[in-house]
């Protein structure tokens, strides 16, 4: 049974939804073709009928990623008008958020991974984080766009450092004392 078009996009960008979060979960090595696809209720013969390879989806999937997690800041700033930068804090910085394997931050998730991918991944990571140190730039004092870029720089290896850090201890004071420091180093270098 052939499948429409609109369908045929439908499905697509489901598996794109799908991987996002397969990926953060598992990595872009931790999971098959056979069972993305079975993820997103599909066969693997659909697989190569909308994307060329597994670095495709990859790419693709990083990107829907990273723009939800964008997302996501901008969504906790707007909560917090008057001092976006704490609402992104508390979010990011949070044990909710660092349970989050499959919906949480992909630079954390897949950070490592990415860096072993090929240069079209590559940019996709590039580019989100790019997004996210745009955001915190807004949000951050400072002189000029150099120094708010610059400490946007600072905060944001701050941040990814410590929730990283938090997931792979089994100690859960430890884990929350790392993420509390991090929060405390932010707010006060975002002050500086």
């Amino acid at each position: 049974m052939r499948v429409s078009r609109v369908q045929a996009a439908e499905n697509r960008q489901t598996v794109i939804n799908v991987a996002s979060r397969l990926f953060r979960e598992r990595g872009f090595d931790g999971i098959g073709l056979k069972d993305l696809m079975e993820g997103a209720g599909l066969t693997q013969g659909a697989f190569y009928k909308q994307f060329a390879s597994k670095e495709d989806l990859a790419v693709e999937a990083s990107r829907r990623a990273l723009e939800s997690a964008t997302g996501r800041w901008s969504d906790a700033a707007a909560q917090n008008p008057d001092d976006p930068l704490s609402a992104v804090i508390g979010f990011y910085l949070s044990g909710d958020h660092r349970e989050e394997k499959m919906d949480g931050c992909p630079i954390v998730a897949l950070g490592s991974d990415a860096a072993r991918q090929g240069p079209d991944v590559k940019a996709a990571f590039e580019a989100g984080i790019k997004a996210h140190l745009d955001v915190l730039s807004r949000f951050v004092a400072g002189t000029g766009d150099e120094t708010s870029r610059g400490k946007a720089m600072a905060i944001l290896a701050t941040m990814v450092g410590a929730v990283t850090l938090s997931r792979v201890v089994n100690d859960p004071d430890l884990a929350q004392a790392l993420l509390d420091a991090a929060a405390e180093q932010v707010r006060d270098a975002a002050a500086a």
